[in-house]
């Protein structure tokens, strides 16, 4: 759902329209430079728009043992993931595209009503 493709916005007048249409969606924006963020719009502006940008964290090593052992709560296993959100403002003039992070939504399983037995 690329709005203009790779063309940059000529209005930001029209950019702060379509960013105020995807205002609480889960987006992915394309900046001039050709860097991709993917974010939720949080508020938009004549200047700007603030997003709540992921960014992956991976969990901290102990670094406080005294005896130099490692204690893994999982027995081994890899150390966990967490993806954390911030606050970013991007410029609205810097905005080369906006486009809706794409979901792939679940199969629907057939309804069977209950029959009862005799």
């Amino acid at each position: 759902m690329a709005l203009e493709g790779n063309d940059y916005y000529g209005d930001s007048r029209a950019v702060e329209d379509e960013c105020k249409k995807y205002l609480y969606y889960h987006i992915v924006i394309t900046t001039t430079d050709g860097n991709k963020f993917d974010g939720i719009i949080e508020n938009v502006d004549k200047d700007g728009i603030t997003m709540l940008s992921g960014e992956e964290v991976m969990e901290q090593e102990d670094t406080n043992q005294s005896n130099g052992q490692r204690q893994y709560h999982d027995y081994g296993g890899p150390r966990r993931r967490f993806r954390r959100f911030r606050r970013r403002r991007f410029p609205i003039n810097n905005l080369a595209t906006l486009a809706l992070l794409p979901y792939i939504a679940p199969p629907l399983y057939p309804y069977y009503p209950y029959y009862p037995y005799y």
